[in-house]
């Protein structure tokens, strides 16, 4: 196109410095930020004082900033569940699912124990690995049927995936409610409390699951970096024909990449329902959980796959949720402002990747 003697065109590009990639995602986030104020001056209220109490809450008060890290926590391991078979060119959209197997899967363990109705003797450390196992086997399980009919029978994973988590959920309705064996003790719609010695402990006042998060990114970043899985996920995602003439094996890809993604989406079910202070349950509410496992898909969007940039969209939509609730109700806002605050931040983030792959060339056109 040319306009007043200068030849404007879209240039692919090659490759792109973190630093911009960085500073695109920055600029992203205050377009967001921009666009969304406009909301706020027409319902006569002002952004300044609203932005003010959202970031304030979420991410300078101690009280605030601990469950805007819970959330994280979560988020972070929706968003691992979904990158790795995204860096295969699939798509787990089974999170919920997954997430709601490794729950039962850990309370199951309490109860076989005999956890429900009495103390157990049983160390806190082998009781602790023995319930995260349990949560990531589950989730494995569940994760790893969708990849075994995609490798085997190209079954699509999106269909399969999105089956398991309506099964998975009325599977948890029927173990905590209308007397189901994992059901309170109260009566009431949701699953027994963990005895003291199975909650886990805390660092700083933070559950120690934090700590696995970032073990678990600089364990993923060597994967996709370092490992020889790492690159045949890569390979075939890029280029699945590609990949079988350099020998990867389709059918064990799918099945790995699935198996990986549903044991971090079970690390999240043990997360919030037994990390979590105050919790301690499978809540009658935990299908907001899932819902809100969704975002790991944004997150994983967002940052290209990568785990270190997922980490940071995490935390940030983590914030804005529990700041945005806070703020809400502190404020009399409309009712699901937080939602539609961290929807308009997200189709800004997505809309901004066009700069991750396009450059406008500007030159002068000879006369």
């Amino acid at each position: 196109m040319t306009v007043a003697g200068y030849q404007i065109q879209l240039r692919r590009r090659a490759s792109l410095p973190g630093w911009k990639a960085a500073m695109f995602s920055f600029l992203a986030l205050l377009f967001g930020l921009l666009l969304f104020s406009l909301i706020f001056l027409l319902a006569d209220q002002s952004p300044r004082e609203i932005y003010k109490q959202i970031f304030g809450y979420a991410f300078f008060n101690s009280y605030g900033l601990r469950l805007s890290i819970n959330r994280f926590i979560f988020l972070a391991f929706a968003s691992y569940a979904f990158i790795i078979p995204f860096r295969a060119g699939l798509w787990n959209i089974g999170m919920p699912g997954q997430l709601y197997m490794g729950a039962l899967a850990s309370f199951g363990v309490v109860y076989l124990l005999g956890g429900k109705t009495g103390e157990l003797s049983i160390s806190q450390p082998l009781l602790l690995a023995m319930l995260v196992l349990a949560a990531m086997l589950a989730g494995a399980l569940v994760g790893g049927l969708a990849g075994f009919l995609k490798g085997k029978w190209n079954v699509n994973e999106i269909v399969v995936t999105m089956m398991l988590n309506f099964i998975a959920f009325y599977f948890v309705s029927f173990m905590i409610k209308d007397g189901g064996p994992f059901m309170n003790l109260g009566g009431r719609g949701e699953s027994f409390e963990l005895p003291e010695v199975a909650r886990a402990p805390l660092l700083a006042g933070f559950p120690y699951t934090l700590l696995m998060v970032f073990a678990l990114m600089f364990a993923l970043q060597a994967l996709f970096a370092r490992m020889s899985l790492g690159y045949q996920i890569r390979a075939f995602g890029k280029s699945p024909l590609a990949a079988r003439y350099a020998g990867v094996k389709p059918f064990w890809i799918s099945i790995m990449v699935f198996v990986l993604g549903g044991a971090f989406a079970g690390l999240a079910g043990y997360h919030y329902f037994a990390a979590v202070p105050g919790v301690y349950k499978i809540a009658r509410t935990y299908g907001y959980f899932g819902d809100l496992s969704f975002y790991g898909i944004i997150c994983g969007l967002i940052s290209l796959g990568n785990p270190i940039a997922t980490l940071f969209i995490a935390l940030l939509f983590g914030g804005l949720s529990i700041g945005g609730r806070y703020a809400q109700g502190k404020l009399h806002l409309g009712f699901g402002v937080d939602y539609a605050l961290m929807g308009v931040l997200m189709i800004s983030l997505v809309a901004f990747q066009f700069f991750y792959n396009y450059q406008i060339a500007i030159t002068k056109k000879d006369s």
